[in-house]
């Protein structure tokens, strides 16, 4: 997400983040850098141009020059006007309607189906809603087919109906199978096209004002650049939607779309999908976005997700354990189950400060723990259990029945007693400790 856009700023900025002398000129040469940075990732050259003035601006105002730490503070004003530029504080969706009725529109392919069921899966298991999709998409070939194995796959009702041609019709008789059913959301899947036209404006049009939603969502894909922006204004003009769904950050974007859609349209951007399965949808915060934009992680999203899939009974078994020195392979299994549900590797070590510029160019597989649980599955119980048992002979089996190497089972044993040390750590009340290194790290 962001990498090449991350490794410019960076490097626009490097000269000021020394204890050097700064002067205005090389402020100037630095932000002419970031626009030429700004304009690579597919931002509007107005919007680059104005956000580099106001970051001057600021920057002489506050008499940046003369501080203890002028590179400090000239990245901490960059930071500050990218948020601001994204929108500046994050938006929740409406859905205090009886039904509330969500309507998602978008161009063909910018993961508006998907992104459908992404978002009745988020409203049904965090905020406690009873949502129900309808398919007003009636010209896709297999677009209803698609809407229902979303639907399944979240274990959410789908509406439709294959015999009806009329989206204004299946739109209105949808809510009233959703007030029949108890369910208190609605969201209306409707039609893209792979071209902005009249047709489909009027279609969608005509969808809007017969169910009056609360929420109107533009779905549009990040990959797109300055293409989603203009796409974004020629809906806004005749929708008013109320937000901006940015579907597939996690692929190769410039990033683009994200920063400048918000000034473009007047219009926050909501949710960012950053992933295939269905639980990858992440409300949009601004400033923690802008923080991953400059290589300084997104701690704040890490521990939220990590919250989300923490089994507190679970951590309270291990926490004896841990105290006992009865920490085995099993437990270190559980971990990683847990780890597993969070989201993509590269996704979350991204979110560390420090790490993301680390990880540049490296391609990091979702799957990268299968060969650790394949050596944990060769080990017997009581091996699991007592660790400490493993000579060189029982090793030379795990690797054999693995199918990995001596020295993959001697890492192995490492990582475990790193982590059963670190867990001890935190155990003996030097959590903070560990906090404030990894704040440092920024």
């Amino acid at each position: 997400m962001f990498d090449n856009l991350s490794e410019k700023l960076d490097k626009a900025l490097h000269t000021l983040k020394g204890h050097g002398k700064i002067t205005e000129i090389n402020v100037a040469e630095t932000l002419k850098e970031v626009r030429r940075a700004l304009l690579d990732a597919d931002v509007n050259f107005k919007i680059a141009k104005e956000f580099t003035n106001t970051v001057k601006e600021k920057a002489l105002g506050q008499n940046v020059l003369t501080t203890l730490q002028p590179g400090q503070l000239m990245v901490k004003l960059v930071k500050d006007e990218l948020t601001q530029l994204m929108g500046g504080e994050a938006e929740g969706i409406n859905v205090t309607g009886a039904p509330s009725v969500v309507l998602m529109s978008g161009l063909q392919g910018s993961g508006k189906t998907t992104f459908s069921g992404k978002l009745a899966n988020y409203l049904k298991n965090k905020k406690s809603k009873k949502p129900l999709l309808v398919a007003c998409d009636v010209y896709r070939p297999a677009a209803i087919d698609q809407l229902h194995i979303v639907g399944e796959q979240v274990g959410v009702e789908v509406y439709s109906d294959r015999e009806n041609k009329n989206p204004v019709e299946i739109a209105r008789a949808g809510i009233q199978h959703a007030k029949s059913l108890g369910a208190n959301v609605v969201i209306i899947d409707t039609a893209g096209r792979l071209a902005i036209d009249a047709e489909m404006m009027d279609e969608i049009s005509n969808i809007h004002k017969a169910v009056a939603p609360q929420e109107t969502l533009f779905v549009v894909d990040a990959m797109t650049g300055q293409d989603a922006v203009n796409t974004a204004k020629a809906f806004n003009d005749v929708l008013n939607f109320d937000g901006v769904i940015l579907t597939k950050l996690d692929g190769d974007t410039r990033g683009g779309a994200a920063i400048s859609i918000k000034s473009v349209v007047n219009k926050p951007i909501k949710f960012i999908g950053t992933g295939e399965k269905m639980d990858a949808i992440d409300v949009f915060y601004p400033s923690r976005m802008a923080d991953r934009i400059l290589g300084m992680g997104d701690v704040v999203s890490l521990v939220e997700r990590a919250q989300e899939q923490f089994d507190e009974e679970q951590a309270r078994k291990i926490q004896k354990k841990i105290a006992k020195n009865r920490f085995g392979f099993d437990d270190f299994l559980t971990q990683i189950q847990q780890v597993k549900k969070m989201g993509s590797m590269k996704d979350l070590m991204g979110m560390i400060p420090g790490v993301g510029k680390a990880l540049k160019g490296m391609d990091i597989d979702d799957d990268a723990f299968k060969y650790i649980e394949a050596m944990i599955y060769s080990m017997t119980p009581d091996e699991r259990a007592n660790p400490s048992k493993l000579n060189s002979s029982r090793k030379k089996r795990i690797a054999a029945g693995s199918g990995r190497s001596i020295q993959d089972v001697n890492q192995l044993l490492k990582q475990f007693d790193q982590m059963s040390k670190m867990m001890k750590m935190m155990q003996g009340g030097k959590g903070k400790q560990m906090m404030q290194m990894m704040q440092n790290m920024r």
